[in-house]
């Protein structure tokens, strides 16, 4: 019997024991593809475990270098899936997994586009750089497209506990993920050098320090932006009371009890006051409630206007009121109330980055001509604010991002560049029921906070509500669907970080390094086969 390692001869078919060993090779790079996607995942809260983005990306590196464009849109769709689909289901905890699962195919898409690139560019000279650049713009276009973006799952919101969080202060969330994606893919570079040494016995110099420096240079940095990120305040301290009312039930039908959740967020409101009158809790500055703590108008409704004002009497101090408002022209807003006891509303923030199929309905038409019953998800569409939300509260200014505003960058940026000493992310959860949806987004407002140096409050109707210092730190928090009241002296600060000053110009360099190292790629390439 004669072994030979040598392929079969062409002319007699392989061993059927020898097809089916190739056919399970196939599939070595698709379930690496797909583990990669899932050890993304599992780096995102609730876990702490934000490391395991590193070998995350790592993986992806080995299993996308050398291939194909088409076999790295291919594998990076397989790697968008693994991601996704864990990461989103909690959008389809009320609604079935119809919507979870076209969202997560829809956005593993930019994940099959930014394989290809990887894979194109994955010979040249500094490979990690132009991978971990291409990763940031494909971040960049899902922030955008389709109905204006889901920037959801951005590798920078999973890195609230790490150590790369200082580089938020440095150039924002595109810094900082594309640091994280660089080490990743600097990991997998040096192991391949230290390969090449034990086949061939030479190490490859230029392979080598371009790993180590991909390495190292972000935790170099990270380590470097610490002197950014501190809580010192700058402006005084602003004493805030977060509100977390409840809901009567969690998931969609909370809507239909609007009246209970009013009168639970009035309720916990008059319960701080009386621990105030009784010397317990020193009187805040000012309160906040969360988004939707008052569905019913209280500009049409003279009985839920009644209710909010007897709470703000009963502290003796003004309210932020989450509240869904009809103008006279017919249209629906997301609504914050800034309202001062006695006096009633003096100022309102509109949201203005709405949620498509939550807060609206895009294609609207179309899709009643397919299923007449999806249109009524969302029955009236919102409509959109135009000026960013600074109110300003006894002497302090608070920026306003609500709830899904939080994950976008401009969102939350233009407030502290309008004056924002302090930012608050109203939300209802209650929708998502106890998912990981809350953690995510909590995760979301730390990040912010150490992005632009503020602290940030998140008062959520049913939790998790917090407190958060500008290093990130949160120093208060609930738990969720209990009613409870948060009152913390938070400091205040008016400088700017790099992050803040220079808005989307880290982004938009790493966008154009992306774009240089795909095009020398195919350029390479094109040459390479005319030479041949």
């Amino acid at each position: 019997m004669t072994v030979t390692l040598s392929p079969p001869d062409e002319a007699s078919p392989p061993a059927p024991a020898s097809r089916g060993g190739r056919r399970l090779l196939r599939l070595v790079p698709a379930a690496g593809a797909v583990l990669a996607g899932v050890l993304l995942y599992l780096s995102f809260p609730p876990r702490t475990v934000w490391w395991l983005a590193l070998p995350a990306f790592a993986l992806l590196a080995w299993v996308l270098h050398g291939r194909s464009w088409k076999a790295g849109l291919g594998l990076g769709y397989l790697f968008g899936l693994g991601y996704f689909l864990p990461l989103l289901v909690w959008t389809g905890v009320e609604v079935g997994s119809g919507p979870w699962l076209a969202l997560a195919a829809a956005e593993a898409v930019f994940g099959a586009l930014v394989g290809a690139g990887i894979a194109v560019v994955s010979r040249l000279p500094a490979a990690p750089l132009w991978a971990a650049a291409l990763w940031t713009a494909g971040e960049a276009a899902r922030a955008r497209v389709p109905f204006g973006g889901f920037p959801w799952g951005k590798v920078a919101f999973g890195q609230a506990d790490g150590v790369f969080l200082p580089l938020a202060a440095l150039g924002g969330t595109p810094v900082l993920g594309f640091a994280v994606v660089l080490c990743g893919f600097g990991l997998y570079a040096a192991g391949r050098a230290l390969y090449e040494r034990r086949a061939r016995g030479v190490l490859p110099r230029a392979a080598a320090l371009t790993a180590g420096l991909a390495v190292l240079l972000p935790v170099a940095g990270a380590l470097a932006s610490r002197a950014l990120v501190s809580d010192e305040a700058e402006a005084g301290t602003a004493r805030v009371a977060v509100i977390q009312g409840n809901v009567p039930r969690a998931g969609l039908e909370f809507n239909a009890q609007r009246r209970a959740v009013l009168d639970y967020h009035v309720k916990e409101t008059k319960r701080l006051a009386e621990r105030v009158d009784r010397g317990e809790v020193k009187r805040p500055d000012f309160v906040l409630w969360p988004e939707n703590s008052s569905d019913i108008d209280p500009f049409r409704n003279p009985d839920a206007s009644a209710a909010i004002d007897s709470a703000a009497q009963a502290i003796k101090a003004p309210i932020s009121v989450g509240a869904v408002v009809g103008k006279d022209d017919g249209k629906l807003y997301n609504e914050q109330v800034l309202w001062l006891p006695g006096k009633g509303p003096t100022a309102t923030y509109d949201k203005r980055q709405i949620q498509p199929f939550g807060e609206y309905l895009p294609m609207r038409s179309l899709l009643h001509r397919i299923n007449d019953s999806w249109t009524t998800m969302v029955a009236q569409d919102f409509s959109r604010g135009t000026a960013p939300g600074v109110f300003t509260i006894d002497g302090t200014r608070v920026g306003i991002a609500t709830c899904y505003e939080a994950a976008f960058d401009w969102a939350v940026r233009d407030t502290v560049t309008h004056g924002a000493e302090l930012i608050s992310v109203p939300s209802n959860n209650a929708t998502f029921d106890r998912s990981e949806m809350t953690y995510q987004q909590l995760a979301m407002s730390r990040v912010r906070a150490v992005e632009h140096s503020r602290s940030v409050t998140v008062p959520v109707t049913s939790g998790v509500s917090a407190v958060i210092r500008p290093d990130g730190e949160i120093v208060q928090r609930t738990g969720m669907f209990v009613p409870a009241t948060l009152v913390d002296d938070v400091p205040l600060r008016t400088s700017e970080t790099p992050a803040t000053r220079m808005g989307i110009a880290p982004e938009t360099a790493l966008v154009v390094v992306a774009a240089g190292g795909l095009a020398w790629a195919i350029t390479r390439g094109v040459r390479g086969r005319r030479a041949a």
